[in-house]
């Protein structure tokens, strides 16, 4: 018995887990599979007569567009990504695999959801500058703005801040609760600065912060105390009743303590081991 191959084709395109889509020169859908229910929330009949550009993502119709230009044109593309809005108000992210069929008259396009790919890789790409753990920028990040500050010959100040006995946090409260800790820090020392102003996570306790808007030493003096009476707040109840730890801070200027990265970073580092050394003398 020979095989319908239309049928077959028909009932292959139904159980494909992407998304065929058939749109006219109109940008009116036509055709869509049974996929497109789990892929934007609507169900076939609801899609098909409506125009594909209703459903998607604002930000992304004037690249979208351009890309339909370019696949009725006869340049076929199977990676071009965009967002679309669902049902329910929700964003997905979809792969397209499209071209123009001149026997139908319309572009056919195959559609995947990757939604959790391109997010996964949103992370890693934030990953690769920012510290895991409290999301602040990692020192790679912070030397680059530093960087690109130094290269605006602008007056600028470093911080260099340590919380004081975080060891201690750590053996008595458990590791858990000293991330916690951290992640406060990072909390309040965004709070401290300014939009053009940045802070870091060097590394363990150690934190940068780095002020653009300079417009004197006592700027940065206030700045300083500013920090430390945001350090000195209280922990909330959900801390158990854990103090929170003082920290020292050092400071550095562009250009009197010097004009390139390492400089500035090594002379606020030994300015907060001094003020560390002066606490630990005076109690």
């Amino acid at each position: 018995m020979p095989v319908d191959l239309q049928a077959l084709s028909s009932k292959l395109i139904q159980l494909m887990l992407d998304t065929v889509f058939v749109v006219d020169r109109d940008n009116t859908i036509v055709f869509v599979s049974n996929a497109c229910e789990a892929l934007l929330g609507y169900r076939a009949d609801e899609l098909i007569g409506t125009p594909i550009t209703r459903y998607m993502h604002p930000d992304d119709l004037e690249a979208t567009r351009a890309s339909i230009i370019r696949v009725m044109n006869g340049q076929s593309h199977q990676d071009f990504r965009n967002r679309y809005l669902r049902k329910d108000g929700s964003v997905v992210h979809i792969l397209w695999a499209a071209s123009w069929s001149e026997e139908v008259g319309a572009r056919i396009g195959v559609a995947r959801n990757v939604t959790a790919l391109t997010r996964a890789e949103e992370e890693l790409r934030f990953l690769a500058h920012h510290d895991p753990l409290t999301r602040l920028g990692n020192r790679s990040l912070f030397n680059q703005r530093l960087s690109t500050a130094l290269r605006r010959q602008q007056p600028l100040a470093l911080l260099f801040l340590d919380i004081n006995d975080f060891k201690g946090i750590n053996d008595r409260h458990g590791h858990a609760m000293g991330d916690r800790v951290l992640c406060a820090v990072a909390r309040r020392l965004e709070a401290c600065v300014g939009p053009d102003d940045s802070v870091a996570r060097m590394g363990g306790d150690e934190f940068t912060v780095l002020l653009t808007e300079v417009t004197s030493p006592t700027a940065v003096a206030e700045k300083v105390a500013l920090v430390l009476a945001a350090m000195a707040q209280p922990l909330g109840w959900e801390y158990a009743g854990l103090a929170m730890p003082s920290c020292s801070i050092g400071v550095a200027s562009y250009p009197e303590d010097g004009q390139d990265i390492d400089t500035l970073l090594n002379r606020a580092d030994d300015d907060m081991y001094r003020q560390k050394r002066r606490r630990s003398v005076t109690g």
